[in-house]
């Protein structure tokens, strides 16, 4: 597994994505259960954003207590499930199997198409409930070894933010999960949408996908002072260069104390953030559409059409030309044939 492989096995494939149900039971880890709520819970329509249908459930009618000692009163049981797009499975304890209404309810799911994932040790839940037999997988890591002593027969995905197999996902610990949601809700409503509710979550749209899920270096202690002014600055500059060089001598810093301060702040590279940030203009570039692939590559900074299928390749495991047809506008067949 190299360090910016995440495993996605679908990530260009469009899904359907209206009705969203979260499943606690006692021992949820309150910021976990918080994630769907925040990407699918809250209503962002007036600002154009997609409106979801969202429910949280439980197996009990009682109060679910969570890891943190505080009750939540999930207002439905299992029904929510039975029509649901997304199904998502909270972690509830390190080693949390679900009761048979629950596993049967998620098994329905997943047998009619609808995407079921889990988030942090949720994992443990899937498996337990066999939608992971035979499939790719990922937790936290703190509890990978006992995952793969657990469950020998599903293949454990280290260092990745999530794992996509067909219609079931898993994500690593903690803020993995908003990277996993925040791909679903690109992939159903495209980047504009993710990057919307991303924005207001004050969270990176999309991480590389080998962002490690731990650092073994203590925080660094720094300034207040924000670097978000030169991202928006190179951010308006995508075609342009953006060297190291070119944006610490923006940020009136040495290269070295800039870089440090970038990946303290961003939690990746210079380069790699331009070059996500050039595969994200070009998502929307291809989604608008009426210019070919070469123009798509100039407007971005890649220089040409092949650099921008390399990395549009190593990001988004699809081909430029593959993903229009998935989410953009139709294109003039000889603009695409000159361009190829």
């Amino acid at each position: 597994m190299t360090a910016e492989a995440t495993s996605f096995d679908r990530v260009s494939t469009p899904l359907k994505l209206e009705k969203v149900a979260v499943v606690i039971d006692d021992g949820v880890s309150a910021f976990e259960f918080a994630i769907p709520v925040e990407v699918f819970g809250v209503d962002r329509s007036p600002q154009g954003m997609p409106k979801f249908e969202f429910a949280v459930c439980s197996p009990r009618a009682e109060p679910v207590r969570t890891s943190q000692d505080f009750q939540i009163i999930a207002p439905h049981r299992l029904d929510p499930i039975e029509d649901a797009d997304l199904v998502v499975m909270s972690p509830c304890g390190d080693d949390y199997e679900a009761p048979p209404e629950l596993a049967d309810a998620l098994r329905r799911a997943a047998a009619r198409g609808a995407t079921v994932i889990s988030l942090c040790t949720g994992a443990f839940t899937l498996a337990h409930a066999g939608l992971l037999d035979g499939r790719r997988a990922t937790t936290h890591w703190f509890h990978e070894d006992e995952f793969s002593r657990k469950f020998p027969h599903i293949e454990a995905v280290p260092g990745v933010l999530y794992v996509e197999d067909g219609n079931i996902a898993t994500s690593a610990g903690t803020a993995a999960g908003i990277d996993l949601c925040l791909n679903l809700v690109r992939r159903a409503h495209g980047p504009a949408a993710a990057n919307g509710i991303a924005r207001r979550m004050v969270v990176p749209p999309q991480r590389d996908g080998g962002q490690a899920q731990y650092v073994e270096t203590p925080v660094r202690a720094r300034p207040a002072e924000t670097l978000a002014p030169v991202l928006d600055w190179a951010a308006a500059r995508l075609h342009e260069d953006l060297s190291v060089s070119r944006l610490a001598a923006h940020a009136a810093m040495s290269e070295r104390t800039f870089a440090r301060r970038f990946r303290d702040e961003t939690g990746t590279t210079p380069h790699q953030w331009v070059m996500l940030q050039r595969v994200a203009l070009a998502e929307r570039l291809l989604e608008r559409g009426g210019m070919g692939i070469e123009e798509v590559s100039r407007r971005c900074g890649f220089g040409s059409a092949a650099m921008l299928r390399h990395h549009f390749a190593r990001l988004r495991r699809t081909t430029p030309t593959a993903y229009r047809r998935m989410f953009g506008c139709e294109v003039d067949d000889a603009m695409e044939e000159t361009a190829s």
